[in-house]
C-alpha cells in the first residue's frame, strides 16, 4: 500500500504541474506549455486510477485534489505569480494539515458513517 501512497503524492504534484501549464498555454495557444499540460496530466490521472486500487475513493480523491491545489498555490506565491501572505500561509497549512489527517483516520470498509455514529 505504500507504494499506492507514493504514487497517489507524485501524481498530485504532477497535478500542479498541468494546473501550472494549463495557465500559461494562454488558452493552448503557447505549443510548449500545452504538451506539457497534456502529458502530465494524463500521467497525474492514471497515477490517481492505480492509487484508487488500493485506497479508498473518498480519500484518494481528496488527497490528489488537495496536495495538487496547494503545490500550485505555493508555486505560484514562489515564482511571483501569486501574492504571499501569512494568512494564505496558514490557510495553506490547514488544507495540507486536513489532507494529512485523513491518511490516520480509520473507517469500516462498506460501513456508512452515519450507521457507525449511531452504534
Amino acid at each position: 500500500m505504500i507504494v499506492h501512497w507514493i504514487v497517489l503524492i507524485a501524481s498530485s504534484v504532477l497535478e500542479a504541474v498541468w494546473a501550472t501549464a494549463l495557465g500559461q498555454s494562454q488558452g493552448f495557444t503557447r505549443p510548449l506549455p500545452t504538451i506539457v499540460f497534456g502529458v502530465t496530466v494524463v500521467l497525474s490521472m492514471i497515477g490517481l486510477s492505480y492509487a484508487m486500487r488500493s485506497l479508498p475513493i473518498t480519500v484518494a480523491y481528496t488527497v490528489w485534489i488537495g496536495l495538487g491545489a496547494a503545490l500550485t498555490v505555493i508555486w505560484a506565491m514562489a515564482t511571483g505569480v501569486e501574492a504571499a501572505s501569512p494568512l494564505k500561509i496558514v490557510l495553506l497549512a490547514g488544507l495540507v494539515g486536513s489532507v494529512v489527517g485523513l491518511k490516520f483516520v480509520r473507517t469500516v470498509p462498506g460501513r456508512r458513517a452515519d450507521r457507525d455514529e449511531k452504534s
